[in-house]
């Protein structure tokens, strides 16, 4: 049931479509080297919830090196929003993110923070595991899927204009590459990750140049892998059934805005943002992972953080890296510490603080030794 879903998640390779070599503990205590992540730690709560990963991590001795970078919009050579030059090296580098929730200024024309990564290193897979965490309850005990979204087009494209006063209009843009690409890697992961199907979600009976070409290249790509059980669905039917029995579902592949609608769904079936991990696979082995829930400026500073999405999300990357006995170790952790419901902040149903869940999980890492 719930237990044995999120257990089941050890062993599997959270993210990343081709696998990692596993690299144990046992192994860096040979003189393997330390590996460089790039933290970028956000606005609002995010340098506390970050904070926090880093307590765990050295609690648990994760062969990491934390490279910080602010990251907020400039405007570089002919006007171009661009992150900062010392943000773009250092993930060049490492190319292993992780990052804390970011805030976008509301003013004309300043871009979407979280857009302007995954443009600037062409993230084009987010993927969010939905599985339920034993001893937090929700009205669903057994959810065990992942929404996997094209992250670079669709709405999301940015291409938008007035045509006369009072009209405007937003391009949908999808390409065939794109289609393509988030299809193969759908299919990789479920195979990789012992998923049995792979459900592709649109509407292309409405939007059938649109939604038509993405399902025309899921298909093409299904023909590919006869050992994944194949289907497509429309996202009104797939959030109906969704809410009706999310058992039914194993990996869902989708464009932008269905993703982002969907992932949230998904999410709210096992609890909600502040226990959802997240990552965002981009071309030429770059990746960022992050805590998906906002800032959260009124509860700043106090303390009363969950650090558990971006916690998760780091064990995701840990496992993306092949360092899987650190990931295994942390998440078995920070579960065992939910389950027991001794010390939980208040978003989780208790009155602890941060600083005590996160010490928490620390003894219990320390006592695994």
């Amino acid at each position: 049931m719930a237990g044995s879903a999120w257990r089941s998640m050890l062993n599997q390779v959270v993210v990343g479509a081709a696998r990692r070599p596993a690299v144990s503990a046992a192994s860096f205590t040979r003189g393997m080297q330390t590996q460089t992540v790039t933290l970028i730690p956000g606005d609002g709560i995010g340098p506390e919830i970050s904070s926090a990963v880093m307590k765990i991590f050295e609690a648990a001795k994760a062969p990491i090196r934390w490279e910080e970078r602010n990251v907020t919009a400039i405007k570089g050579p002919g006007g171009r929003w661009m992150i900062p030059p010392d943000a773009k090296e250092s993930m060049d580098r490492s190319k292993i993110g992780l990052k804390g929730p970011l805030k976008t200024p509301i003013a004309a024309g300043h871009p979407s923070m979280n857009l302007l990564l995954r443009k600037t290193f062409d993230l084009y897979a987010n993927v969010r595991p939905c599985v339920s965490i034993e001893g937090y309850k929700t009205p669903y005990t057994d959810v065990n899927l992942v929404t996997i979204r094209e992250n670079t087009e669709g709405e999301y494209s940015g291409i938008e204009h007035v045509i006369v006063d009072g009209v405007v209009q937003s391009i949908k843009l999808i390409t065939e590459d794109a289609s393509r690409r988030i299809a193969e890697y759908a299919f990789e992961y479920a195979r990789n990750n012992q998923r049995t199907s792979v459900t592709a979600v649109h509407k292309a009976n409405i939007m059938r140049m649109s939604d038509g070409l993405f399902l025309r290249k899921c298909r093409e790509v299904a023909e590919n892998y006869k050992d994944i059980k194949f289907t497509e669905m429309y996202l009104d039917t797939v959030c109906l059934n969704m809410v009706q029995d999310p058992t039914q579902f194993d990996v869902l592949v989708m464009p932008n805005l269905y993703g982002d609608i969907l992932s949230d769904l998904c999410a709210g079936l096992i609890g909600g943002l502040g226990v959802t991990p997240s990552g965002n696979i981009g071309a030429n082995g770059v990746a960022i992972f992050e805590s998906v829930h906002g800032t959260a400026p009124d509860i700043a500073g106090l303390d009363m953080a969950n650090p558990t999405a971006l916690l998760l999300s780091a064990v995701m990357m840990l496992r993306h890296m092949g360092l899987h006995d650190y990931g295994n170790k942390i998440q078995t952790a920070c579960f065992d510490t939910i389950r027991d419901k001794k010390v939980l902040t208040k978003d989780l149903g208790g009155n602890s603080k941060c600083s005590e869940f996160t010490a928490e999980i620390c003894h219990r890492i320390q006592d695994m030794a």
